[in-house]
């Protein structure tokens, strides 16, 4: 089971803008991810919980919204999906995370 992202860093202007990314999934088995920020203030995630299917890939679009110049991470958990769970976020809650895939953030002046 694994769980990588296309481009494996974000950069994005301090004033704002955002980055699409793909979550792609090398194993045989449907996963599940949430994604976690270091900072809810001035980013944005879609989806924050979602799906993955065997040898699929996923976007994730991050947006920055204007602020000081910094650098922030995002960490996707994931794990296999339940059999029957179509709602991603109601079944994370019922499974134990069986990795993390750390996304570095710079925003640049």
């Amino acid at each position: 089971m694994s769980l990588t992202a296309d481009p494996a860093a974000c950069t994005v202007p301090a004033a704002g803008g955002s980055s699409t990314h793909k979550l792609v999934n090398g194993g045989a088995d449907k996963l599940i991810f949430k994604i976690k920020s270091s900072n809810n203030n001035e980013y944005r995630i879609t989806p924050v919980f979602g799906f993955v299917d065997p040898s699929g890939s996923k976007d994730v679009v991050i947006t920055r919204t204007a602020g000081a110049p910094k650098e922030d991470k995002l960490v996707v958990h994931f794990a296999p999906a339940p059999a029957d769970a179509t709602d991603a976020q109601a079944a994370f809650a019922s499974v134990t995370p069986a990795g993390t895939l750390t996304i570095t953030m710079s925003a640049t002046a």
